[in-house]
């Protein structure tokens, strides 16, 4: 779990770090998240398996599939696998990275199933989507590694979340509040706003792909779509909980063509890429490469924890008698 949430820091999404522990806590003491649940396989194939993490974290039952995807890649050459009933994943490039370390391309795309949600369709203005995120991973001979990681919402979640905890207000075309007007106040989410699709004027392209996520991570694995709470317990006879559906899919680029050949045409693809004049003063970076070097830097400098992150995280140290335990911040 602090390797992910550490980690997710480090590649600059505070959204998905060590801001989360207090509602990962609070979930265990509800008994929305189980320690130690069995990872389930409730059907299997040579190149598929249905997954049920039976509640547990989900970290830790998305990378268990995802390397059971990696094995029967490398035994079937292409492989997918469905995860339902788990907790939150955190970022998504941790698990497409795994079979990219492994000379394969690794796909996931996630959805929180019939539950509540935070972005409008393209054309609406109240909810009825996740922000339903996806990642692609490619093995190459770059430094940074290559990678897709996004939201098809113009932000995440937990990055509004990240803005409500340093009180600061939200860029324009982030959020609508509950009337269905723009707002730059990150609480106007909560109290019945919602989050646009990715693409501002051309949101209907941000919006398209949240709707095929919803059909890979909603529908294919059984955990269905909605807003209300109460159509997962009456589809599902359990009560609701925060539940991330998975699709996984992993592709031996053996099958297709040598890999040493294969990396070095995506590494001279993106360096070919990037000489493009910039346009700013950053200029041209591939897929992937913002978070690397984001990495490298707050390694060096260290990563920032505003204060009511830092003082919730405190209250629980306190509560578990864990104060001398962990150490100290510095």
């Amino acid at each position: 779990m602090a390797r992910h949430l550490v980690g997710a820091n480090l590649a600059g999404h505070d959204s998905h770090g060590v801001i989360q522990v207090p509602t990962y806590v609070n979930r265990i003491k509800l008994g929305q998240i189980v320690p130690g649940a069995p990872f389930e396989v409730e059907h299997e194939t040579p190149t598929t398996a249905r997954i049920n993490g039976n509640w547990g974290f989900g970290f830790v039952v998305t990378e268990r599939a995802m390397r059971l995807a990696i094995e029967k890649a490398k035994k079937h050459n292409v492989a997918a696998v469905t995860v339902h009933y788990q907790g939150h994943i955190g970022r998504l490039a941790d698990y497409s990275m795994m079979a990219a370390e492994e000379g394969m391309i690794g796909l996931i795309t996630a959805d929180s199933g019939a539950g509540r949600k935070s972005v409008v369709p393209f054309g609406g203005r109240e909810v009825r989507l996740g922000t339903n995120p996806l990642s692609i991973a490619v093995p190459s001979n770059q430094q940074a590694p290559v990678f897709l990681d996004m939201a098809t919402s113009v932000v995440a979640a937990g990055k509004v979340g990240v803005a409500r905890a340093r009180k600061e207000e939200v860029p324009e075309g982030w959020i609508l509040d509950a009337e269905g007007n723009p707002s730059t106040d990150p609480f106007d989410l909560p109290r019945g706003g919602g989050i646009l699709p990715l693409g501002g004027d051309q949101g209907h392209k941000g919006f398209g792909l949240s709707f095929m996520v919803e059909m890979f991570s909603g529908i294919l694995t059984g955990i269905g779509y909605g807003t209300d709470p109460a159509a997962f317990e009456a589809r599902h006879g359990i009560e609701h909980r925060h539940n991330d559906g998975c699709f996984i899919a992993v592709f031996n680029v053996e099958a297709f063509r040598p890999l040493d050949e294969f990396k070095e045409e995506v590494s001279s693809f993106a360096e070919f890429v990037k000489t493009s004049p910039p346009s700013g003063a950053v200029g041209v970076q591939h897929p992937g490469e913002p978070e690397y070097l984001k990495k490298l830097k707050l390694r060096e400098e260290g990563i920032y924890i505003e204060d009511e992150t830092w003082s919730r995280i405190e209250a629980i140290i306190g509560e578990k008698g864990l104060r001398g335990v962990i150490g100290e911040p510095a």
